[in-house]
């Protein structure tokens, strides 16, 4: 027998070579070319390249009627969330995350949860039925109504949702399934994209909302080819130390809803449940104010949560470290040069360490005015006034600028109990709130002097 043909495909773009490079010629990733057998081009795989949705006839973008989508709340509040309201007829959602973070048990509640008002079918690719049934148990569901298949083969399981009409399915996971019209081996990158577009078509003809379970990478991105993302409505990924019983359950995309909209979860002995007060989890329960601690009002998505700064500044000899958990660490460097050109803080011999309480990732420029008082406070050993909050964007000139949405940052630290707020002058409210004294800034040499006043 001749020996079969084998092809190079990227792992971030799913474009193929036929032989190895150090970068992929399509999308300029570097290292992603894994070798795999070649797709035969057979009969049989002519239907793989029909079209996701529905085709329609060319119109005039102004004489189309457009009405909001409909959505079925899932019973589970921080899941809707983050969906934007609930899980809508015919969309497609992927979710990703670390294993044995949570997802097949959120997942399970919501499949439970729904049964008892649409038809729902739990597709097992990596456990048994006997194993879900366990964990049913565990959580003290009752499955009277939740129809479950332990299947890899997807012809077997369009079949099955043909024949069972479900109105929500769940897939656990895409990377186990295969499809009989390709030779490759279950979690290729061919069977993972073509199984994925299979199921999306299936969702958009037939009006049942799928939802993809989907392994992640050692660097905490989804495994498979990146089209997967483009070809999906709504992308969740769960975040969180597995050591912890907090989750957070994050949208990077969403056709029907909100991105970058966040749901908090806690683990417990009955499974995931909502947390709904997320602020009190990323806020340290100190009896006294302490050096090095500023509490930032940031934005997820529609949601101002209160995130407590800590930064420890020590003698770092020679060498000064330069470390930070949940904030960018090229950011840090830039407001230390800030810091030191413009307010006259130098920190050129010291070990700067900073960390978002809580596991949280804070990725909006808005926490830089939080960072540097924290900075300054743990320098000068101490502590900001009890009550005490601040946001804002600092700029290289030395520049407070505003964030958006202050007036609801605002709002939220005072029905928490806030009663000092130091924010750029752009977002000063016109007026006042009720509890919180606030100190407007327009450059970052007045936010330095102010806190020296406050002590």
């Amino acid at each position: 027998m001749s020996k079969p043909k084998t092809v190079y495909t990227c792992t971030e773009c799913g474009g193929t070579n036929p032989r190895w490079l150090g970068q992929c010629p399509h999308c300029k990733a570097w290292n992603t070319l894994e070798e795999g057998v070649a797709e035969p081009a057979a009969g049989a795989t002519k239907n793989r390249f029909q079209a996701l949705a529905k085709s329609q006839p060319v119109a005039t973008l102004s004489e189309i009627e457009a009405g909001d989508v409909d959505r079925t709340p899932t019973g589970i509040d921080e899941l809707d969330r983050v969906l934007g309201g609930g899980i809508v007829e015919g969309g497609v959602v992927l979710i990703g995350g670390d294993p044995g973070i949570g997802k097949s048990t959120l997942l399970l509640q919501a499949v439970d949860a729904l049964a008892g008002r649409m038809k729902v079918l739990y597709v097992t690719g990596e456990e048994s039925t006997a194993q879900v049934a366990l964990r049913a148990r565990r959580l003290d569901l009752s499955g009277a109504a939740v129809r479950v298949l332990a299947e890899i083969s997807l012809e077997k399981i369009l079949a099955t949702i043909e024949a069972e009409q479900p109105g929500f399915c769940v897939i656990d996971s895409i990377q186990t399934m295969y499809s009989e019209q390709l030779s490759s081996a279950p979690g290729s990158v061919a069977q993972v994209r073509d199984c994925a577009a299979q199921l999306t078509r299936t969702a958009k003809s037939g009006g049942c909302a799928i939802v993809l379970v989907g392994h992640v990478t050692k660097e905490g991105a989804l495994a498979g080819p990146r089209v997967l993302e483009h070809i999906v409505d709504t992308v969740l990924y769960f975040e969180g130390d597995t050591h912890s019983s907090f989750r957070l359950v994050r949208a990077i995309k969403n056709r029907f809803g909100a991105v970058n909209e966040i749901g908090v979860f806690a683990m417990t002995e009955r499974g995931l449940r909502g947390v709904s007060n997320p602020s009190a989890i990323f806020l340290s329960q100190h009896t006294e104010p302490v050096p090095g601690s500023c509490v930032l009002v940031t934005l997820e998505g529609t949601r101002p949560l209160l995130v407590e700064i800590q930064a420890l500044v020590d003698s770092g000899g020679p060498s000064p470290r330069r470390l930070s958990v949940g904030l960018d660490r090229d950011r840090l460097a830039m407001l230390l040069a800030v810091l030191h050109r413009h307010a006259g803080v130098a920190c050129m011999d010291q070990d700067v360490f900073v960390n978002a309480v809580g596991g949280v990732r804070i990725s909006e420029p808005a926490a830089d005015l939080a960072v540097l008082l924290a900075i300054q406070s743990s320098l000068r050993g101490k502590a900001l006034p009890r009550g005490f909050i601040a946001f804002g964007e600092v700029g290289l000139a030395g520049e407070v600028r505003p964030a958006p949405r202050g007036q609801e940052r605002l709002k939220e630290a005072a029905k928490l109990g806030f009663s000092v707020a130091v924010v750029p002058k752009a977002n000063a409210p016109k007026k006042p709130i009720e509890g919180l004294t606030i100190h407007p800034v327009e450059r970052i040499e007045q936010a330095i002097d102010l806190l020296r006043s406050l002590d």
